[in-house]
């Protein structure tokens, strides 16, 4: 498989196929929830497929299988870390606006690395309902600056990073809003 889920697959909580065994189901889940731990990228599927556990449906099954044959091809993947003296501190970050068909809330996605190394990651939905892109991307842009400085002053301990911390983001309305900060009446609630 070249992708863990199709970007327009849905499940619902309502399936129509015929049940299966519980034991096997969560014992799959099990074994991805495991190896998730050094193979971050099938974090989102597994955790979307643990959503349904309790209306286990053969539509489940399909999509677990699948996460087993991606991961049967993509066997040299994986993260490496390099011994270096670099010890730059940077982010970024992006949002899923509305990709929950079923909550319809936006999954916020942000990474921090020292130098080439990736340190820490994160991608969870977000806790409410966004009004627009921009506001989703603000609050992906503040979890991504809160995990950052507090990796900056946890350097600074050990008096390593440096002053500027730079973040890399992809919408432009936000970083408009961002370099202008107007209170504009579309954006006064963000």
């Amino acid at each position: 498989m070249a992708t863990l889920m199709p970007p327009t697959y849905n499940l619902n909580k309502e399936g129509r196929n015929t049940k299966v065994d519980q034991n096997l189901y969560l014992g799959m889940i099990g074994s991805l929830l495991y190896l998730t731990t050094s193979r971050p990228v099938i974090l989102y599927s597994v955790c979307f497929c643990i959503r349904f556990h309790s209306n286990l449906r053969e539509a489940l099954l399909i999509v677990v299988k699948k996460i087993f044959r991606y991961l049967k091809g993509t066997k040299n993947l994986g993260l490496l870390y390099k011994k270096s003296i670099d010890y730059k501190l940077f982010g970024f970050y992006d949002v899923d606006y509305v990709r929950d068909k079923i909550e319809r809330k936006s999954t916020s996605r942000n990474c921090q690395f020292i130098g080439k190394n990736l340190i820490s990651w994160a991608s969870k939905r977000q806790p409410t309902i966004s009004l627009s892109i921009a506001q989703a991307e603000h609050f992906s842009d503040a979890k991504c600056s809160t995990q950052l400085l507090w990796m900056k002053y946890q350097l600074e301990d050990y008096q390593i990073c440096g002053s500027s911390i730079p973040i890399f983001r992809y919408n432009t309305a936000t970083i408009c809003l961002t370099k202008i900060p107007v209170q504009h009446s579309k954006t006064n609630h963000i």
